[in-house]
């Protein structure tokens, strides 16, 4: 993660209020918007001046050159996931990591934090969910592949970063001797641990990072390059190594691919106000965003240049965000995933998100949580809590990120190899500014006459106008396109990409204002989903292909072949009919179905499922898992052979076959809530005398805190299932207890606080919680999302307790090994 920019609060107001008034000016729509853009036809890729890539023990190569990683010398566009096995329960890890690979994950990236694991200076702990060797196997048996973060020095909002307290107390970052011993032990361990799971070696792990915003001014690259030799030294040789490259990160020109990142929230800011525009909704070359001005120029045009001919990298897109004390943002599906498809519009060749998967701080000797108390700390975090809003929950939660995020993930998957190797070119007219939010933002990735088309008109707390009458006049190789033929809307608050002469095996389409998804190659069907708000077209050449369409209209203009007034649906609506070859099937699916999309391989053939339930695969079963067991269906194609136990077949619908589970709706268990004592006068605030920021009230404060007791029904204390505690109330924080243990701990930002009751034991669910609330001042220096503030009537302060449920969780599972 990311260290705080230093700025001063008076500068934040100041730019705020400039944006402020820029915004009073904006249009709702822009009307009449053709943009031109030139194609560039991507010039021959180079080798990087280092040494990078691998083979396997199986024979398949990994390469990367100075624009797109290669598998085996075809284009390959990867797609990472950030997931701290030490801070889930290592007996869900392995259903944990199947739904990161349902959603479109290849590698899953992991901190290897030093203070999980050495906390006592010479005492190790691999054990439970520190077990990394364990981990590393379950990604390999389920075909995951592994960036290993193993610092020294993580962030990752641990406490010192990840060092432990004893090591503090020396010198460190720096080849100090006694630091650098410390490290070669600290190598040598992991090592040991994850040896023979290599790529070479036939493993999974295919990376390697070294610290982490590392920006010494003196002897940077001589230390970088002494980590290097001792992860070597120490057999952590992986065909592929990083180091972060934003805030003027340390990166040595040998040896290392600098990988960027963008957040769309902050919670490191000083700032109490809405921040600004946020540059990453943006298209732009500019690799790291602390380095994109308000003129959307590079601030630092060296900091920029010093990665030419290096690929562009991402490992830290925000996959949600943290809580501080002071700043607590709520980011929502679009916050999270526009930002990713504003970069590969910009044209990344990884797409790595930090987190995918939130987790929970182990139990320790000492608080494991970055605070302003500790070493080095920026912020002061839940002692707990790393939920981080990623789109897969601190409890395994399926959020709308993770639909919306594997909804990219697919295209990526079958379509990568084509995108990959592209290179993107923008408008000779682009935004003028961080306040612009008239010129139509629009990039378009290609390689001369094929590409894509991506147009953004959603920004984070700045919404922006719709396009009215867009087309794009592209340039490339073989003459001028327009597309859309006719002009057509683009509504607020999207973002889009078309493809451009894009290839159905062997069939031109021309172009389509509708977003490529994934295709079936056995079956011959590629799967487009529609976009809300935008008329569908479908351009082919005037001939060499019949076109039929169902439910819509084909028609001749301009030596195009134009499929309109489409709807979308389960049934293939354009199909291409070709003389000795199996004709090419389309399906353009709602963008509701689209999001309940995945491509799963089960019983050995590749299939579609459409389901509202959140899903995963293990090979031979479908796992459906959903709060209401209404839900628990999925549709199907191709159809298995035969029906799984426990389902029901319910016919065809299109294309897909309707399978739904024979689970019935059990009565809502309630939980038993007492008032055990009402909150005192809340704590005085302290502040922060170096980054003017308010400090988390100390332990002592809690003995003023509001308290409940919650006694739990006695069915779910031997059989808890997947059973959420779901509490909502209104205060500054909230700690959930087990008897005198913390289990749990929130910052209010006005949404709920959520604990699996399967993470106690059953005398801890017999015995039942304590949740005690801080209560909330009126004139609490913080941040928090408007909304959430509550309404404090008369009174100073707020510690109210409003709702206390339990969700059931129903699933059910198809078996396909028959």
């Amino acid at each position: 993660m990311y260290r705080p920019l230093r700025i001063s609060p008076r500068c934040v107001l100041r730019m705020a209020a400039l944006v402020s008034l820029a915004l009073l000016a904006w249009p709702t729509q822009v009307c009449g918007q053709t943009v031109t853009i030139s194609a560039t036809v991507p010039p021959p890729t180079k080798s990087l001046p280092f040494p990078a890539g691998g083979i396997s023990s199986e024979g398949v190569t990994l390469s990367v050159n100075n624009r797109y990683f290669s598998r085996n010398g075809r284009p390959w566009f990867p797609v990472m996931g950030e997931f701290h096995f030490a801070r889930y329960p290592a007996e869900e890890w392995e259903r944990e990591l199947l739904k990161m690979k349902a959603g479109g994950v290849d590698i899953v990236s992991t901190y290897v934090f030093w203070i999980f694991h050495e906390e006592g200076r010479g005492v190790f702990d691999w054990r439970g969910r520190r077990d990394l060797r364990r981990f590393v196997g379950l990604c390999a048996k389920h075909g995951l592949l592994v960036w290993l973060r193993v610092g020294p020095w993580d962030h990752g909002e641990v406490r010192n970063g990840g060092f432990p307290d004893w090591l503090v107390k020396g010198r460190t970052r720096t080849n100090d001797p006694a630091y650098l011993a410390e490290v070669r032990t600290f190598f040598d361990e992991i090592g040991r641990q994850v040896r023979g799971e290599f790529w070479k070696d036939g493993g999974p792990i295919v990376g390697i990072q070294l610290e982490n915003e590392y920006r010494a001014s003196r002897g940077g690259v001589e230390h970088m390059d002494t980590l290097l030799r001792l992860a070597q030294e120490a057999g952590l040789v992986a065909p592929f190594t990083s180091a972060t490259g934003w805030d003027h990160a340390v990166v040595p020109p040998s040896g290392f691919l600098p990988v960027f990142g963008g957040y769309s929230a902050q919670f490191w800011s000083a700032s109490r106000q809405e921040l600004t525009p946020n540059p990453n909704f943006f298209f732009t070359p500019i690799r790291a965003e602390d380095n994109v001005g308000p003129d959307l120029k590079p601030k630092d045009r060296a900091y920029q240049a010093r990665y030419d001919g290096l690929p562009f990298l991402t490992a830290e897109m925000g996959g949600g965000m943290a809580t501080a004390y002071h700043r607590r943002p709520v980011v929502g599906a679009p916050d999270v995933v526009v930002p990713d498809y504003i970069k590969v519009g910009s044209g990344i060749a990884l797409l790595g998100t930090y987190m995918y998967h939130g987790g929970t701080n182990p139990d320790g000797g000492v608080p494991m949580e970055e605070s302003l108390q500790t070493w080095h700390g920026f912020n002061d975090l839940e002692q707990k809590s790393y939920d981080f809003q990623a789109p897969l929950g601190e409890f395994g939660q399926v959020r709308a990120s993770y639909r919306w995020m594997r909804l990219l993930n697919l295209f990526l998957a079958d379509f990568g190899d084509r995108i990959a190797p592209m290179v993107t070119d923008y408008p000779a007219v682009r935004p003028s500014g961080l306040a612009d939010r008239t010129t139509p933002r629009v990039a378009f990735r290609g390689g001369g006459d094929a590409g894509f088309l991506f147009i953004n008109t959603y920004q984070r707390h700045y919404p922006l106008p719709g396009l009215q009458g867009f087309q794009a006049r592209l340039e490339l190789r073989s003459g001028a396109l327009l597309v859309p033929t006719k002009p057509v809307d683009v509504p607020a608050g999207a973002c889009v990409f078309w493809p451009v002469n894009f290839d159905l095996e062997g069939t031109n389409l021309v172009y389509a204002t509708a977003e490529p998804v994934c295709r079936l190659r056995a079956e011959h069907l590629f799967v487009f989903a529609e976009q809300p708000g935008v008329r569908a077209v479908f351009a082919f050449p005037g001939d060499g292909v019949t076109v039929s369409a169902q439910g819509g209209r084909v028609r001749e203009q301009g030596g195009l072949r134009l499929v309109e007034d489409l709807h979308p649906g389960r049934d293939a609506c354009i199909i291409l009919r070709r003389a000795g070859r199996p004709d090419v099937r389309i399906v353009m699916l709602s963008r509701r179905d689209a999001l309940d999309l995945s491509k799963l391989r089960l019983g050995g053939v590749e299939r579609l499922c459409l389901s509202r339930a959140d899903v995963f695969a293990d090979g031979v079963r479908l796992h459906l898992g959903a709060a209401d067991p209404a839900d628990l269906r999925a549709a199907l194609y191709p159809a298995p052979a035969a029906t799984s136990e426990g389902f029901r077949a319910e016919g065809d619908d299109g294309l897909f076959s309707v399978y739904v589970a024979a689970v019935g709706k059990t009565a809502t268990p309630r939980a038993e809530v007492s008032l055990l004592r009402e909150a005192g006068p809340a704590p005085a605030i302290r502040m922060n005398p170096k980054r003017r920021i308010p400090l988390a009230p100390p332990n002592s404060a809690w003995a003023g805190a509001a308290a409940w007791r919650i006694r739990l029904p006695e069915a779910l204390v031997e059989a808890p299932g997947r059973t959420l505690l779901c509490i909502r109330y209104e205060g500054d924080v909230a700690r959930l207890y087990a008897g005198g243990r913390l289990v749990e701990d929130n910052f209010y930002k006005g949404t709920s606080l959520e604990f699996g009751l399967w993470r106690l034991t059953a005398a801890e669910r017999r015995a039942g919680l304590t949740l005690e609330v801080l209560p909330l001042r009126r004139d609490a220096p913080i941040y928090l999302p408007r909304a959430a503030w509550p309404d404090f009537g008369s009174g100073t302060q707020v510690a109210t307790l409003r709702r206390v449920s339990l969700v059931d969780r129903y699933e059910a599972a198809m078996d396909f090994s028959r």
